[in-house]
């Protein structure tokens, strides 16, 4: 996912995806523990995700950037 389209998305749905990405990257980890994740770059593809997720949350919080109004 692209900086760009985190940053288009409204807080609210950066809230989702934040959880989404979380719940996505246990069940990689839990694959992994149990020798089942063929593709394990996929792990460091989805941290980077979350923490660009993180980064215009915390961004938009501290008035850094603007927060995204109203729905699509």
């Amino acid at each position: 996912m692209k900086l760009i389209e985190i940053r288009e998305r409204t807080d609210e749905e950066l809230k989702t995806l934040e959880a989404q990405l979380k719940e996505d990257l246990y069940g990689l980890r839990v694959q992994k523990s149990t020798n089942q994740l063929e593709n394990t770059a996929s792990l460091q593809v989805l941290r980077r995700d979350l923490a660009r997720v993180k980064t215009v949350q915390s961004a938009r919080a501290s008035g850094i950037e603007e927060s995204k109004k109203g729905s699509r």
